[in-house]
């Protein structure tokens, strides 16, 4: 009897050319190198290491945890992309589509995890970017960009 982990999956070449068109569409990424696996839904790893698909089905049927395996890199949203900070370092050479620049300011407010009071005339997700940092991703509505940044990565205020 084989052993099948509901939850995690290694994506086939359709499923991850799906992936990189949206990725494309959103930000201007034209390629992915690895494997991409899906945990549950919606949550996208990147494995760049030197395991093939093979050995990797191979060691999930051992029931070894493979989200250890690769880095957390995007979320599925409907048919939209949110990239984790992670994904949006490893992509940052190729991000063209969706860069959202931010002042001094508002870089730090942002990085404590605030939400910005910005109308961009947008409602997609956006790279935030402060001169030549990647600042991780936002989704834009009419009245604010909302934050993603977990509590774990944010800027601590001082006291």
């Amino acid at each position: 009897m084989t052993h099948q982990n509901p939850s995690l999956r290694i994506l086939n070449s359709k499923e991850k050319q799906k992936i990189i068109d949206k990725l494309n569409k959103q930000f201007g990424i034209k390629e992915v190198e690895g494997i991409i696996l899906m945990s549950g839904r919606e949550r996208l790893f990147l494995f760049q290491g030197n395991l093939t698909t093979k050995q990797i089905q191979e060691l999930d049927y051992a029931r070894i945890n493979l989200e250890r395996l690769g880095i957390y890199f995007a979320k599925t949203i409907g048919e939209e992309i949110r990239l984790s900070l992670e994904g949006v370092y490893l992509l940052r050479e190729q991000i063209t589509k969706n860069i959202f620049e931010l002042n001094k300011q508002q870089a730090e407010q942002w990085m404590k995890g605030q939400e910005l009071d910005i109308q961009t005339g947008k409602k997609d997700f956006l790279i935030m970017k402060h001169k030549n940092d990647f600042l991780g991703c936002g989704k834009a509505s009419e009245k604010k960009i909302s934050n993603f940044i977990s509590k774990n990565r944010r800027l601590k205020e001082k006291s």
